[in-house]
């Protein structure tokens, strides 16, 4: 049985309601999110075996957070307390010709300032068949990235097959920074996941494609950056989200799976966006959810896919949906029409 542990920062979500502006805004809508836990929860809610490990201020509002992981069957037992406060962000939704625009709030939380003894690995890893982080936690704190490093290195030790989505996020860390750190990780990681850009911009691959006006995609390309990484750094498995960004509202979404020398790429899908958080995270989660029930390459492709573009029509950071609702739209059934 597969047993997949998540390493990482909680966090709590304000938007303002529907499309406003910040400036507008008299109420803010809540959730709870982070990059491990939303793949977990996917995960969690199609009955795989899961823990989530993090550092969180023992408070009421921790415990709300908890309690939504619970809730979709995340584990939570090797969560540690500590710290005066738990991570925020601040989203404000953009439409049409509006970006989206994201404030952090998440110095000296309880995970920023968690320290190499706080996590118990061998117990954590106690049954585990994956492990996963991402580039979003090595710069939230002095020690996270040693504590990321032993994590990686003890799940090496183990056999545990790690996963890692490099998730740059420029409001964290510089870039040079960022290339620095997330090099020193790439020969413990089995099995990479990526944006577009985020393996040229971190890992020095170059993506030998021309831009087009309509941001098409190059899919020749995209074989040769993958060919490259695994040449580079020795993963099993290379994942691209490819996303072809036609406004703040309309976005095209597909992906490349390139594993034992060959690429494979699903079906494009048109996504009218509802909430495009998460939409990374639910592929990932798709990604783990396939590979663990040992679906061939081209059907794991496939359902990844479907599983971040159901996320997109979701409102907030978790995807909801069950393998045979992600089983359904990979399958080709995109009418979307009511079920009764």
């Amino acid at each position: 049985m597969a047993k997949v542990i998540g390493f990482g920062d909680l966090l709590v979500r304000f938007s303002p309601p529907g499309y406003q502006r910040f400036m507008q805004a008299t109420s803010f809508e809540i959730n709870y999110t982070g990059a491990e836990a939303n793949v977990l929860v996917n995960l969690g809610l199609n009955d795989v075996e899961t823990e989530f490990v993090t550092r969180l201020p023992d408070n009421v509002i921790s415990q709300c957070a908890l309690s939504q992981l619970k809730k979709y069957g995340v584990g939570t037992k090797h969560i540690v307390f500590g710290g005066d406060r738990i991570g925020t962000y601040y989203l404000e939704k953009g439409a049409s010709q509006r970006p989206s625009r994201l404030v952090y709030d998440r110095k000296y939380t309880g995970m920023a300032t968690a320290k190499p003894d706080d996590f118990d690995w061998d117990s954590i890893f106690t049954g585990a068949t994956h492990f996963l982080f991402t580039g979003i936690t090595p710069p939230l704190g002095d020690y996270l990235t040693a504590i990321c490093m032993e994590a990686c290195q003890e799940a090496r030790r183990r056999g545990i097959i790690i996963v890692c989505d490099l998730n740059y996020r420029t409001l964290l860390w510089d870039l040079e920074t960022a290339q620095r750190t997330m090099r020193e990780f790439m020969p413990f990681v089995d099995i990479l996941v990526c944006g577009r850009e985020d393996s040229q911009k971190l890992l020095d691959v170059t993506l030998n494609t021309v831009s087009t006006a309509d941001d098409r995609i190059d899919r020749n390309a995209y074989c040769a950056v993958a060919e490259e990484l695994v040449r580079r750094y020795g993963f099993q498995s290379v994942a691209i989200t490819l996303r072809e960004s036609i406004s703040a509202s309309d976005n095209c979404w597909s992906g490349m799976l390139y594993t034992d020398g060959k690429a494979y790429y699903s079906n494009k899908f048109s996504i009218h966006l509802v909430d495009r958080v998460g939409g990374g995270d639910a592929f990932t989660a798709g990604l783990l959810y396939a590979l663990i029930h040992q679906y061939d390459p081209q059907w794991t492709i496939e359902f990844a896919v479907a599983a971040g573009c159901l996320k997109q029509t979701i409102e907030q950071d978790f995807n909801l949906s069950y393998a045979r609702e992600i089983q359904q739209l990979a399958y080709g059934d995109t009418s979307g029409r009511i079920q009764r």
